[in-house]
């Protein structure tokens, strides 16, 4: 059976591949060894999502009074949030399947991998069956990293270590999680289990949480984090996991943190082995497939998108990655540009970034010039926020006069990111952008206003 594309891996950037492909007229078949929509429609973005709504609805329940409304005997069902959670998550891979099937995408359940290639094409093989196809997208995504730290593997076995896959489906809160790792999942699975009301402590190696956040930015959060209870242990390796809790090493001591589960969030890496790289010589990089901006691998028409290139480990990501790709291949021409890719932190509040931060401006030698304000200037931020501390931070290019990075915490923050990514892509001089209307009242004129600060 002979294909125009065989993509290999049904999460967001293979299956919108299979569509965009489809669409176009192209042969395709999609193989997919787990479950269609990959780990973000299953065990990741729109499940977590899910959950951290449901606890934000709890949140402002619980803490109504200070709008002038007064709730009684409000009650968390976590039980209910995981029925619900199940349910979004099947309606949306659901359509997912549908508009696959209406673009006559042909759908193998099994694990792929390539075994040659002959003068038809490039050989993937699914059990006991062969496939061949013109092209390949490679598309297999990222697993999370499991460091090999004394205790995890039994932790595992026994259940009281966990990943996100394994979080997101816990039948009852514990009384006390402990989550290794700062960045984006562990802060999210803090906020939800904060709310949710477990005891929570993070611990991270770094003197910060939040990764590559703007600094000023992850204070707040952090600050925010602390004043609903969440502990932070920074500068902290941890050295041991227990039945009990966790040991980790801190300014030359050891300590022990109580936990009755551990969530292990120090980051994802990419799915490369065992789906047959190194029988076409498909070369690799720092462990990730190394691909161009077009998405084109080292082998001729053979193409990598999403979590297993490397490049930026987002679902919107690896969406337009493999549409360039698909681009490609149809002899369109486009590229991907990654400065203008931007990130969401969903925790209440929200935090959203695109661009360079002040630190990664000036390790670049870029000539910069940064203004920051209170998400304050905005009436209706002040109208739904009250005691609000969110900040919005916009750093411009100073020869050219456009923006190269815009940093927001407060709520509303990921759905006004996209403007900024369209101001940066297009490259609009801070003068155009000041005679942009904006609507008001809305959250998004704290970005006119921030503008107007140039």
């Amino acid at each position: 059976m002979s294909y125009d594309l065989i993509v290999i891996g049904g999460g967001p950037a293979g299956y919108l591949a299979c569509e965009r492909a489809g669409h176009a007229g192209l042969k395709v078949l999609l193989i997919e060894k787990q479950f269609i929509g990959g780990v973000c429609l299953n065990e990741g973005c729109i499940p977590s999502k899910t959950l951290l709504y449901s606890a934000k609805i709890y949140d402002y329940a619980r803490f109504s009074d200070k709008y002038g409304v007064t709730a009684e005997n409000v009650t968390f069902d976590h039980k209910k949030v995981i029925t619900r959670k199940n349910k979004v998550v099947k309606t949306l891979v659901n359509g997912v399947k549908g508009k696959l099937k209406s673009y006559q995408v042909e759908i193998i359940e099994g694990k792929g991998e390539i075994t040659g290639k002959t003068d038809q094409g490039y050989q993937v093989q699914v059990g006991d069956n062969m496939y061949t196809g013109s092209r390949l997208l490679i598309a297999t995504g990222s697993t999370p990293i499991v460091p090999p730290i004394p205790g995890a593997k039994a932790g595992f076995d026994q259940g009281y270590v966990l990943t996100n896959r394994e979080i997101l489906d816990l039948d009852q809160i514990p009384e006390s999680l402990v989550i290794i790792g700062g960045g984006v999942i562990g802060l999210e699975m803090a906020s939800y289990f904060n709310s949710a009301g477990s005891t929570v402590t993070i611990v991270e190696m770094l003197d910060h949480i939040a990764g590559y956040v703007d600094p000023d930015i992850a204070k707040i959060l952090q600050k925010n984090y602390e004043k609903k209870g969440i502990r932070f242990q920074l500068n902290a390796k941890v050295t041991e996991i227990k039945e009990d809790g966790v040991v980790y090493e801190y300014e030359g001591g050891q300590s022990f943190i109580q936990g009755d589960k551990v969530l292990m969030s120090i980051g994802r890496r990419p799915v490369t082995d065992g789906i047959g790289l190194e029988k076409i010589g498909v070369e690799l990089e720092r462990g990730a497939i190394k691909v161009d901006n077009t998405g084109k691998t080292n082998i001729p028409e053979v193409y990598a998108a999403g979590d297993v290139n490397g490049r930026s480990m987002l679902a919107h990501t690896a969406y337009r990655e493999t549409e360039v790709c698909i681009n490609t291949i149809l002899g369109k021409r486009d590229t991907m540009r990654y400065h203008t890719v931007s990130s969401v932190i969903y925790t209440n509040p929200e935090v959203a970034m695109i661009g360079e931060t002040e630190v990664s401006a000036k390790e670049k030698g870029i000539d910069f010039e940064s203004a920051t304000i209170s998400m304050r200037y905005s009436g209706r931020y002040v109208a739904e926020n009250e005691g609000g501390d969110g900040i919005c931070k916009i750093l411009v290019d100073k020869k050219y006069r456009h923006l190269i990075g815009v940093h927001m915490i407060g709520n509303y923050a990921s759905e006004i990111i996209y403007g900024a990514a369209i101001l940066m892509e297009t490259e609009m001089r801070i003068e155009d952008i000041k005679e942009i209307v904006f609507p008001h009242p809305t959250v998004s004129e704290v970005l006119r206003e921030g503008i107007f600060e140039f």
